[in-house]
């Protein structure tokens, strides 16, 4: 009931909060809708107090927040400010094809999260994953990739040159198929990432054995494997399903789709309130009932190991760490970023207008002839600077609210409901505008997913079999903290936080797409994609480049954090003072993993 409570009242004040916006921006709500209804009106003020009069303003905004509560609670969500239609069955429409598309999309995302982990469930069912090193280098490079530049390079290649699929409009299923693919395929990306980082334990453990000993086929024992990984994944597979609901504002901007996102961004822009809030509230209802699923089928897959602390560990067995890749991939990286620096980011040549890469210009020109190699060079020490620090600060935080998941469960899934461009609206309106804009907006909801996933992960290493015994031998919750369960947490939780680092990168580059992120002539990365993106047909080189660059990040990331893994204690542990003055060894996962996992 407690948690029912706290996440009611972070709702309710989410949404107060949104009918706040134009006061919090010190806007006339007049004039702006007055701008949205017709552009070329005189905004007299005869005019803006007709218009405050019609919607029913001139009482202030508590006045207006009440009203709007007050209907609410009589299933009356209001009339738009600007179209004057009723509410509900507007949100309603945009709802069921937002919950279509992300329907399609969250089908695109499991089979590509497949196909990434079939090698691991293949050599994993023939019992041949010792010493196997992770790779990935592929999947990250999938996960980097920018939605709207994805959506983008479908629609002009498979939608419009080659008219194989519909790419503008909603008439129909097969008017998913290319958004679906476009969000579908980077969040599958990292979902099978993070289901690959898993899998290798699930086959190390005593339960794997002794199948494989009764002749079990290896079908059927990767089957079990995937399931037994899956609970600790659900929490992020929840935040996908709304994410993909209301987070794809982007996509449904390229391909002209009226869903949740792209309603709720206009009415934001517009300052509709009765949209925006009705908008808002469907996502924060959808994510409680998308966390209410994911955590009834957690438990309906683990069953009562849970409850009785009957789990192994799902540490992954540490292979030989890669070293080679890395230095590869940083090294590209570092001479990319070293021979833009040496050249000028904001020289004109408008008769070098979108050339092709050549000896002179190694990454081509952009539509004002500016040199691609030195734009992306200068962009690197923004964005990478920028994204590492707000992947640090989100790893941190993440971890530490992690640790409290009755603190952090209910603002994970009241964060996740609202879409990236809401929040930095949100902002801007608290803290104006500027350049730290898109980075707190960002930063603001980049550790909820590693919240969730290390509430998960903790939830499941509490109820392991090695941190019984421990408990049984005197231990308490300190050194089982210090000793057992970061260790355990925190190396899955970084390496995911390192898969995210190029995500992070793409939410500010998003905001740059939609005019909320760095302004011209700033060469981030983002806002270089957004720049170039109208002449992809023409000149691909022009997206290409920068996005060739942050998948480069992407495969620096995964292939640095692969080998992250919780060093291997083959020694004593330290000895527990149970307080009767009788020193007792503390059991260890390594202690009790059987030879098959090492």
């Amino acid at each position: 009931m407690a948690g029912a409570g706290w996440r009611t009242l972070l709702a309710l004040g989410l949404v107060c909060g949104i009918g706040l916006l134009p006061w919090l921006t010190h806007t006339d709500p007049a004039y702006t809708v007055l701008k949205a209804r017709s552009a070329e009106r005189e905004p007299t003020p005869e005019v803006l107090a007709d218009i405050r009069q019609q919607l029913g303003i001139d009482g202030g905004p508590l006045h207006v927040l009440a009203g709007w509560l007050g209907g609410l609670v009589r299933g009356d969500a209001g009339q738009s400010w600007i179209s004057g239609a009723d509410v509900l069955p507007e949100v309603t429409r945009a709802l069921g094809a937002s919950l279509l598309l992300m329907g399609v999309a969250l089908l695109v995302a499991v089979l590509t999260a497949g196909v990434i982990c079939l090698r691991t469930l293949r050599l994993g069912a023939r019992r041949r994953l010792g010493g196997r090193r992770g790779g990935g280098s592929g999947s990250a490079v999938l996960a980097s990739l920018p939605e709207f530049l994805v959506a983008s390079v479908l629609a002009t290649v498979v939608g419009v040159q080659l008219g194989w699929l519909p790419a503008l409009g909603w008439y129909g299923p097969q008017w998913t198929v290319l958004p679906a693919l476009a969000l579908g395929l980077p969040a599958g990306a990292v979902l099978g990432r993070l289901l690959d980082d898993l899998l290798p334990g699930a086959f190390g453990e005593p339960w794997a054995l002794a199948a494989a000993a009764r002749g079990l086929t290896g079908r059927s024992i990767a089957r079990q494997a995937v399931r037994r990984c899956v609970p600790a994944l659900l929490p992020n597979l929840g935040l996908f399903v709304v994410g993909l609901t209301g987070g794809a504002v982007a996509v449904e901007q390229v391909f002209d789709i009226p869903g949740l996102g792209r309603t709720t961004l206009q009415a934001a822009l517009a300052q509709d309130l009765p949209v925006l809030q009705a908008g808002t509230l469907a996502l924060v209802l959808l994510a409680a009932l998308a966390t209410g699923a994911t955590r009834l089928a957690a438990r309906l897959l683990t069953g009562p190991a849970l409850r009785d602390g009957a789990l192994s560990s799902l540490h992954r067995p540490a292979p030989p760490a890669g070293r080679l890749l890395p230095l590869v991939y940083g090294a590209v990286l570092v001479a990319v970023v070293a021979f833009g620096l040496v050249r000028d980011p904001l020289a004109l040549d408008t008769g070098q207008r979108l050339r092709a890469p050549s000896a002179e210009h190694p990454f081509g020109t952009d539509a004002l002839g500016r040199d691609l190699l030195a734009r992306v060079g200068h962009g690197a020490l923004d964005t990478l600077l920028l994204a590492a620090a707000i992947s640090a600060a989100a790893l941190l935080v993440g971890v530490l609210l992690g640790l409290m998941p009755r603190v952090s469960a209910p603002l994970v899934d009241t964060l996740n409901a609202v879409p990236p461009v809401l929040v930095a609206l949100l902002v801007t309106a608290v803290a104006g505008s500027g350049a730290a804009t898109p980075a707190l907006a960002v930063g603001a909801v980049a550790w909820a997913p590693l919240a969730a996933h290390t509430s998960a992960l903790l939830r499941q290493e509490r109820a392991t079999l090695h941190i019984t015994a421990s408990k049984g031998l005197g231990a308490g919750p300190v050194h089982l903290l210090r000793h057992e369960l970061l260790p355990a947490v925190v190396p899955p939780v970084l390496r995911h936080a390192l898969l995210r680092l190029p995500g992070v990168a793409l939410a500010l580059a998003s905001l740059g797409f939609l005019g909320l992120g760095a302004q011209p002539p700033s060469p981030e990365w983002g806002l270089l994609l957004a720049e170039n993106q109208p002449y992809a047909e023409r000149a691909p080189w022009a997206v290409l480049a920068p996005a060739a660059v942050l998948a480069l990040l992407g495969a620096l990331a995964v292939s640095a954090a692969g080998g992250l893994r919780r060093p291997a204690r083959r020694s004593p542990s330290p000895t527990i003072d149970g307080g009767d003055g009788v020193e007792r060894r503390s059991v260890t996962a390594t202690e009790k993993e059987p030879a098959g996992a090492r």
